[in-house]
């Protein structure tokens, strides 16, 4: 992903970089089991002797290599390994302690082994948790495989945008036909239990684990909607995730669901402006509700398919640096009257194209106040095999400057969507977005 220019994915689920501090310091060098000898001196072993497995460190009572070499074992060379050889100069005094406490449990912790792999993943989680940014955190193998499925089209689960930075997992929307759809969740339906088992204390990440699995089992999910609690069983199946679906309603009122920011977005939605303009609609009705966001260079793209030139949106980084994004020329509905559907669940990428769209005067919101997500995030994948980790590198501004984060987009008409209008199959935002779009043609 680029660092500065298109980058990539500011959704929810999820995302990130490790900012260049080598914090595992020496870990692809060996681990490091201390043996208690003479005071002052600790024989450490295995290590990476490049002829001889079996290689012994010798180190000070600092933990610094001894002046003395040690002969190896099992080959004539003499040598000792730097156990902070690949710690950065200027980082060696700070890390002194983190790799005494990693001694200290090797040396001393009552149950032997330790795992090494979940001790070294528990640093990296603690690392970006103290930044204090709930946007930032580190990704298993597994899960960093799953919060990247969505984009990518599909994945087995239950069908559900969702938050997992709160206390609990939260659902933002439902996808259309989906087993989350079928089984009755709704949005802001906060998520429990799963199987039976409190999740309280639970990580999100890790509930988001719980709820994905194969196509075919069930999950029972304890929600709490206002002050109701409970169970729902939801099959699991494979989710297709939509991404531009369209269709023309009466009156010749053209209509686009988009559900995310992935790598196929801007195609399809190219295609369904295609053929939703050769029909030669009055107008069109853009539908951002419940679209958790995805890539940045996608939202752009999909701005720009309504707003035909100019600044659509900034990012702003750490070091005071703004970068300009402009529209893209060519699109392909940059003179249709145009109305976007929001709502609670309307969030970064998608945050973004409102955003532009309101603050240019291309078109007014309909629906209720947006997520409010202003920041962007980039997810890299860690050598070895060992996850990823996404983190925020900058915070974006509408065209008019406006910082979006917990405070959201207001639409120009409020309109709420209640769980009795969602039980009966109503839709008064759609309504009020077709009565605001005649009005805008007349």
């Amino acid at each position: 992903m680029e660092s500065k220019g298109l980058r990539a994915c500011l959704s929810i689920f999820i995302v990130i970089m490790l900012m260049g501090i080598a914090l595992m310091a020496g870990f692809g060098a060996g681990y490091l089991v201390s043996q208690k000898t003479s005071p002052g001196i600790r024989v450490s072993g295995p290590a990476s002797c490049p002829p001889c497995p079996e290689a012994m460190i010798v180190t000070d009572e600092d933990g610094k290599p001894a002046l003395t070499p040690v002969e190896c074992p099992k080959c004539p060379e003499i040598s000792y390994v730097d156990v902070e050889a690949d710690t950065p100069v200027e980082l060696k005094g700070l890390f002194t302690p983190f790799w005494e406490t990693w001694d200290i449990v090797h040396d001393q912790y009552v149950d032997q082994p330790v795992d090494d792999l979940a001790m070294m993943r528990g640093a990296i989680k603690g690392m970006l948790e103290a930044l204090g940014d709930k946007h930032t955190s580190y990704m298993t193998p597994e899960e960093f495989s799953q919060a990247n499925e969505a984009l990518e089209g599909e994945y087995e689960g239950i069908g559900a945008w969702v938050n997992i930075t709160g206390d609990y997992v939260e659902i933002i929307s439902p996808m259309r036909g989906s087993p989350a759809a079928e089984a009755g969740l709704q949005p802001n339906d906060i998520i429990i239990g799963i199987n039976g088992e409190d999740m309280t204390g639970i990580p999100g990440d890790l509930v988001l684990r719980r709820i994905l699995g194969p196509a075919g089992t069930d999950v029972l999910l304890t929600v709490r909607r206002g002050d109701q609690t409970f169970d729902v069983k939801v099959t699991r199946a494979k989710i297709i995730v939509p991404t531009a679906e369209h269709e023309m309603l009466d009156d010749k009122i053209a209509y686009i669901i988009l559900s995310n920011y992935g790598d196929k977005t801007t195609q399809q939605l190219r295609e369904a402006l295609e053929n939703l303009l050769a029909q030669d609609p009055i107008g069109l009705i853009f539908d951002l509700r419940g679209n958790g966001g995805g890539y940045l260079n996608t939202a752009i793209q999909v701005v720009s398919e309504f707003i035909g030139d100019g600044v659509v949106m900034y990012e702003q980084y750490g070091d005071g640096e703004t970068f300009t994004y402009q529209a893209i020329p060519g699109g392909l509905a940059t003179e249709i009257p145009l109305v976007v559907l929001v709502d609670e669940g309307t969030a970064s990428a998608a945050e973004i194209t409102a955003g532009a769209i309101q603050d240019l005067n291309r078109g007014p919101l309909v629906g209720v106040t947006t997520f409010g997500k202003g920041s962007v995030q980039t997810w890299v994948t860690l050598k070895n095999d060992a996850g990823g980790v996404r983190v925020t590198i900058a915070r974006w501004l509408t065209p008019n400057g406006r910082q979006i984060s917990e405070i959201g987009l207001e639409p120009e008409y409020i309109v709420e969507l209640t769980p009795e209008d969602y039980a009966a199959g109503l839709d008064p935002q759609l309504d009020k977005a077709i009565e605001v779009l005649k009005e805008l043609v007349k």
